[in-house]
């Protein structure tokens, strides 16, 4: 196999063997007490027919681990349940959001877990397993507790920051100082990305109620509580997203409203300007016509017209003040 392989063996609920190959998998379930964990990372259909084999895998959930862009989700086979499932990061400086796709064969005794890239820190959930190993003698259950509630941790985790992101956004939306090419990206940004989180955030509600209330044998009556603290992260996640992704599209109506209002308040003082700059115009083309008449061509004239811009602007200047309109 070309690609990374981590194995496991609990017996008894004790870790007892780690990194053995593929090929000994059969030989381990036909022992009495013992539990593995198989993990693959961007394999293919051939480096799964060994594990298939093994394991007796159903050929459309191998098919299905493999292909890419797959929708949340846990299938029922009869000798097996697929989950597919997906881990987030956050970007906190471009909004952009990360996904790492997640598959995993669930049997009785085996879980194999499928990574469709490197990005997806798995030692976090071993070191997860390794700080509980009080529920490891529930045997596939407690495997698939530590998965799922890492991956739902990493949920939270980017729902808080988006919740951060989008108060920045807001300290922009008002700033005095108008920043709206960076309000409208920001927000564009952060839009998309609540868009593809809550498409892969909306179908874990499904996911983790099934496990929980299917009838089967791969959880432990005393795991229920655990997963009941997952199954309430995850709906905790996707309220919070669906209340931010209004938040976001508040914020965009009103930065539209805002620029809408400023280019009020612009239109109308240059307008009263306009109209105050109009008087001593409108007067001196009076008084600078060619034709006789009171005052013409004498100091008189000169005084007057002086007299008449100041007292009309000012009147014109005061009123506008008094109305805010400059």
């Amino acid at each position: 196999m070309q690609q990374v392989v981590r194995t496991r063996l609990y017996r008894a609920g004790r870790l007892e063997k780690e990194d053995f190959p593929v090929a000994e998998i059969s030989d381990y379930l036909a022992q009495p007490d013992t539990v593995l964990w198989v993990d693959l990372c961007a394999p293919d259909h051939t480096d799964l027919e060994l594990i298939a084999g093994e394991l007796d895998l159903h050929a459309l959930a191998v098919e299905d681990a493999v292909d890419s862009h797959q929708r949340p989700k846990l299938d029922r086979y009869e000798t097996h349940e697929f989950l597919n499932l997906y881990a987030v990061r956050l970007d906190p400086l471009s909004g952009e959001l990360h996904l790492s796709e997640l598959a995993a064969f669930i049997t009785k005794r085996a879980l194999v877990t499928v990574r469709k890239d490197s990005s997806f820190d798995m030692d976090a959930v071993v070191a997860q397993w390794d700080g509980s190993p009080d529920l490891a003698v529930h045997g596939v259950g407690f495997l698939l507790y530590g998965l799922i509630d890492n991956v739902v941790d990493g949920h939270f985790d980017a729902v808080q920051t988006f919740d951060e992101q989008i108060e920045q956004l807001e300290d922009l939306l008002f700033d005095d100082k108008p920043r709206d090419k960076d309000v409208q990206y920001r927000s564009f940004a952060l839009r998309k990305s609540l868009v593809t989180f809550r498409r892969v955030v909306l179908p874990m509600r499904e996911v983790v109620n099934t496990l929980m209330r299917r009838d089967g044998d791969n959880i432990a009556p005393q795991l229920l509580p655990y997963f009941q603290d997952v199954y309430d992260h995850v709906l905790r996640a996707t309220e919070w997203t669906e209340s931010l992704r209004d938040l976001v599209t508040t914020i965009v109506e009103t930065n539209l409203t805002l620029q809408g209002n400023r280019l009020n308040v612009i239109t109308k003082k240059v307008t009263s300007w306009a109209a105050i700059i109009a008087v001593p115009t409108a007067i001196t083309g009076w008084y600078g016509q060619n034709l006789p008449y009171p005052g013409f061509a004498e100091a008189s004239g000169l005084r007057a017209s002086i007299l008449l811009i100041v007292v009309i602007s000012g009147v014109l200047y005061l009123t506008f003040k008094r109305k805010d309109w400059l």
